[in-house]
């Protein structure tokens, strides 16, 4: 089966002849290269009924490495449980348009903790609107920077309760129907006035030395493009109680921008993947040559340090432990919620689906460890020659 460790083995050298990685670019592409591979180390497994034996490998752990991240989405899961409020969710997604993706090359950091606080702000302000709700909302904000095909498209999703807790301790519903929070032109309005208002800061303070549109003649060329158009926010279906919001969630909170399962195949100079085809889940198929689909796979590796997931109003972190009580009170679970409880119970027995212990050879005997394979000190670097590994201690089993 094609994977994207794969691809970089094969058309890295390509790329690379041409390309200069940065430092989070260079970390991921090894981190990818050497997931679960003997680079990491690990360990061999044996069967203690029929002798069968293979090798189990490390992960990496990288946040953009397709293989990766179910234990963390699980962990990150688990810890969600007491959060989710006995109310309907609904979901948005909130846009900005390709105009600010040279600005997003230079700035990266920058666009996105604006691209978090305008959406933040915009939703923060509509539910402390007596109008609307008069209170404080709950809701995360979840970062994606890529289309199916990884071209760049920067976007936040919003899962957000149908309520707010008001000042007064008491848990005020949608005004209009149980799942309508605010509609959605008025929200494109204020959303891009507040992003653009802290563009504006920016550029007349020159926080932003690198905007390859910092010049007068392109700056107002921009303006006027990102005035021209509404900013898109979209509103989909609202979701259920808990179940579907743990579900929800896990499809979402942890996902890279291309898995394995995407990748079809691999030719000499290209790659074929599957993309959403129209709305109702059907698909089609695309070919990327093969140095343009790393090129584009490195558009979506984040800088050092930024947080993808982040949590607003009852959920920020400084605010939680309080609010959140208060909310339970207000909706009479001062309990966790038990049907939570069970939905993610569920969700975890769906992850896992097979015993791992259990031999695949003669599905009777258990696997132990038998042997430490070592790992490699010191993975090695794509930009630099390749270089001799020098093995790691031998650590116990």
């Amino acid at each position: 089966m094609a994977t994207l460790a794969e691809v970089l083995r094969r058309f890295g050298p390509a790329y690379l002849a041409d390309h200069t990685l940065s430092t989070p670019e260079a970390k991921a592409w090894r981190a990818i290269v050497a997931c679960r591979t003997a680079a990491l180390g690990g360990h061999r497994v044996a069967c203690d009924a029929c002798g069968y034996s293979h090798a189990v490998y490390h992960s990496c752990r990288n946040r953009h490495c397709p293989q990766c991240g179910t234990r963390a989405k699980e962990a990150w899961l688990q810890a969600r449980l007491t959060e989710v409020l006995p109310v309907p969710y609904t979901h948005l997604v909130f846009t900005i348009p390709h105009a600010l993706n040279a600005l997003y090359g230079a700035h990266p950091r920058w666009v996105i903790d604006t691209l978090f606080a305008a959406t933040a702000e915009t939703l923060n302000a509509f539910a402390a609107n007596p109008c609307w709700l008069g209170g404080t909302p709950a809701f995360s904000l979840v970062l994606h920077t890529w289309t199916q095909d990884l071209r760049r498209h920067l976007h936040v999703h919003v899962v957000m309760a149908c309520g707010a807790l008001k000042p007064d301790g008491t848990w005020q519903a949608p005004r209009r129907t149980p799942t309508f929070l605010f509609p959605v032109e008025a929200l494109s309005g204020v959303f891009r006035g507040k992003f653009m208002a802290t563009l504006t800061a920016a550029h007349e303070q020159n926080v932003l030395p690198r905007d390859p549109d910092a010049s007068t003649e392109d700056w107002n060329r921009r303006k006027k493009q990102l005035y021209k158009h509404d900013w898109v926010v979209y509103a989909k279906t609202p979701m259920g109680g808990p179940a579907a919001v743990l579900s929800y969630l896990a499809r979402y909170t942890h996902r890279t921008a291309i898995s394995n399962e995407r990748l079809v195949r691999l030719d000499d100079n290209q790659v074929t993947l599957r993309v959403r085809a129209d709305a109702h889940g059907g698909k089609r198929c695309v070919k990327i040559a093969g140095t343009e689909f790393v090129r584009r796979f490195l558009l979506h590796v984040l800088p050092t340090g930024i947080k993808r997931i982040r949590h607003y109003g009852l959920l920020a972190p400084a605010a939680k432990r309080v609010k959140l009580a208060q909310a339970r009170v207000a909706l009479q679970m001062p309990a966790a919620n038990p049907v939570a409880a069970k939905s993610a119970q569920a969700f975890m027995h769906r992850v896992s689906q097979q015993d791992i212990l259990q031999c695949p050879a003669c599905q009777r005997g258990r696997l132990w460890v038998v042997e430490v394979l070592v790992a490699s000190m010191r993975l090695l670097d794509p930009r630099r020659p390749a270089q001799a590994a020098t093995p790691a201690c031998r650590g116990p089993p």
